[in-house]
């Protein structure tokens, strides 16, 4: 198989692709024969069953084992979609609760390599029940801390979609491949396919990364890197101050320093703290945020950190919502935590409130106030209220001298209190929101240099 044209890769093809040839051990459950033509009794399952071994070689849609991808050994599991177009039965079932199993008894990451049409319509409801075993067992993982990638290839529909793929913690699809709960035989006849899509998931926010064939052993070596499973790990070390600002001398001073378009962003930020970041994307409810930066990356001397930067913008429900994904993730499997304040609030306008601002916003100050690890704020720039505040490490808060951090913003104090717009500065004054305020008031920990 040439690494540039992945489409229908065998189960085998893709393991290779990213263990090479000789790195990869297979398993098998223990054997539980089916009756005669499937536990409906269909006319011609066993037939059909043993033309798809034939063909592929395979005893059933799923081969599994243990390998290493680059230097990082994991549990694999790949599917075959030569074989009853990859759908899950129950002997399909047997494998995946096993290979499962193997991750949470060796402690590995699990790796699994998506290519399916669905459930067996062969077996009923015999393999619909199948799908509440795998998430059982990926259930179990998550309770263990031990990490869950998928790759998600052409096609990858219906059950095997909404478990195997996207339940896992991290999703990178396949250029081009089709994508969706809905398969290609039953969806309305006039969607859009663009929806369907490894593209149209990542704008969507369902999908995490479109990986091209090339690229997709080191992407997920990297990813294994940074997901672990880990021993106990330091806090996030403080960033630098990327600027030389002395601190301002009256609140009006701050506020205009923090909103200064000349002063370091998150972008730049992130780019000096990490020598490799990994993005996670969206949601996982159909929204993104483009003025919130989340994901994981890896330090120059190789400690993992998972991240939140606000890019000083109003944070979108979107954004809250895949900040709260993210610090629950690096929780779960024992990942420090690094957040970057810079926003002038949470985004006011009736779509926010229409995609649940409120609740969005409880659940980032949920995540963070649950947390187990060591969670590091640096606030960068502008601090607005509690769109702000929702992502800000209550105890372990620091502040640049570029940086304000406010109940509120002035310039709405001022109208709040019916004052005219000329008194915004004396107000800001007033909230005590300067750096060297927030020293003393006891909110930061530091004013980094």
């Amino acid at each position: 198989m040439s690494a540039d044209s992945p489409a229908r890769a065998t189960a085998r093809e893709m393991i290779a692709l990213l263990t090479g040839a000789d790195g990869f051990a297979e398993h098998r459950p223990p054997p539980h024969p089916l009756p005669p033509d499937g536990p409906l009794g269909w006319a011609g399952y066993d037939a059909a069953r043993e033309r798809a071994a034939a063909r592929t070689g395979e005893e059933e849609s799923v081969v599994y084992g243990t390998g290493a991808v680059g230097d990082r050994a994991c549990v694999l599991l790949s599917f075959e979609f030569g074989f009853l177009g990859g759908s899950l039965g129950r002997l399909t079932g047997d494998r995946l609760a096993a290979a499962y199993e193997l991750a949470l008894t060796r402690r590995l990451p699990l790796l699994a390599l998506v290519t399916t049409g669905g459930s067996r319509m062969q077996e009923g409801m015999v393999a619909l029940t199948q799908l509440q075993r795998v998430a059982a067992a990926s259930a179990r993982l998550r309770a263990a801390g031990l990490p869950q990638i998928a790759v998600v290839r052409d096609p990858t529909t219906g059950g095997g979609w909404a478990t195997v793929g996207a339940g896992a913690d991290v999703v990178l699809a396949l250029p081009g491949a089709q994508i969706g709960f809905a398969g290609s035989r039953v969806r309305p006849p006039d969607a859009d396919p663009h929806a369907y899509s490894a593209e149209g998931q990542f704008t969507a926010g369902q999908v995490d990364a479109v990986v091209p064939p090339g690229e997709l052993a080191a992407a997920v070596t990297h990813w294994l890197r940074a997901l672990g499973p880990h021993g106990a790990l330091p806090a996030a070390p403080v960033p630098h101050a990327l600027s030389a600002a002395r601190l301002p001398e009256t609140g009006r001073e701050a506020v205009a320093r923090a909103r200064d378009s000349r002063r370091p962003r998150a972008r730049a930020y992130l780019a000096d703290y990490f020598a490799l970041r990994l993005p996670l994307h969206g949601d996982r409810c159909g929204g993104t945020d483009p003025g919130l930066l989340c994901g994981f990356g890896l330090r120059a001397d190789g400690l993992p950190v998972a991240y939140v930067a606000q890019c000083g913008t109003p944070t979108r429900p979107a954004g809250y919502r895949t900040a709260a994904r993210t610090v629950r993730l690096a929780d779960r499997l024992g990942v420090p935590v690094l957040t970057l304040v810079d926003t002038p609030g949470a985004a006011n306008d009736a779509e926010a409130e229409r995609s649940g601002a409120g609740a969005a916003i409880a659940d980032a100050f949920a995540a963070i106030a649950a947390a187990r690890v060591p969670v590091t704020t640096l606030v960068i720039g502008e601090g607005g209220s509690g769109g702000a505040l929702a992502l800000a490490a209550p105890d372990n808060t620091h502040v640049t001298a570029d940086s304000y951090f406010s109940v509120i913003a002035p310039e709405l104090a001022a109208a709040i209190l019916k004052r005219p717009p000329s008194e915004s500065g004396a107000t800001a004054d007033q909230l005590r929101l300067r750096p060297q305020d927030l020293l003393d008031l006891g909110f930061a920990r530091s004013i980094v240099g």
